[in-house]
């Protein structure tokens, strides 16, 4: 089980954490806390075990690496954005930025700061809501929007800059 789980663990682990030894200490503890409670574990429907279980075990991963983050003192509040402001992106049929490939997209996001990259990844990866966020975090749903939209910005710029690279080379 750890073989076949390892890589998926890895991914969603790198996603919150960039230091790989971070890393596999994040994962060798989501094992743990997996084989402890594999008791708890029901499947009702056996066809789906494998989807079930990467979903207990997602959950379980996320909440580790959200844990270490908070030991870290790496998830602060920020400044909350107003209600008048607005995000906006140009739209020039194809661009630089459509060139970009997976992993140099996945490259921006670990350069972003480990509270945008964390409440990016809640948000846009994990399908989280900003309530959610907020609970998870103990951080303000305003703090969460603006988190976001702040992470939003800087990987416009990071992949913008990507961009122009790739344009002018």
């Amino acid at each position: 089980m750890y073989e076949y789980l390892h890589g998926f663990a890895a991914a969603i682990c790198y996603r919150y954490v960039t230091n790989s030894t971070d890393v596999d200490s994040l994962i060798n503890e989501s094992f743990i806390k997996l084989f402890k409670n594999m008791h708890v574990f029901k499947a009702p429907n056996q066809t789906n075990i494998d989807y079930m279980l990467k979903g207990w075990f997602k959950k379980i991963i996320i909440n580790t690496c959200l844990d270490y983050l908070r030991k870290q003192k790496t998830i602060v509040q920020t400044g909350e954005i107003s209600h008048n402001e607005q995000e906006f992106i140009e739209d020039n049929n194809e661009n630089g930025l459509d060139k970009i490939q997976y992993k140099e997209i996945i490259e921006a996001i670990k350069q972003l700061s480990p509270v945008y990259r964390t409440v990016f990844n809640l948000f846009v990866l994990e399908g989280f809501t900003h309530e959610e966020i907020a609970s998870e975090l103990g951080i303000s749903i305003g703090a969460s929007k603006s988190n976001l939209s702040k992470a939003r910005n800087n990987l416009r710029k990071i992949l913008t800059a990507k961009s122009s690279e790739i344009k002018y080379a």
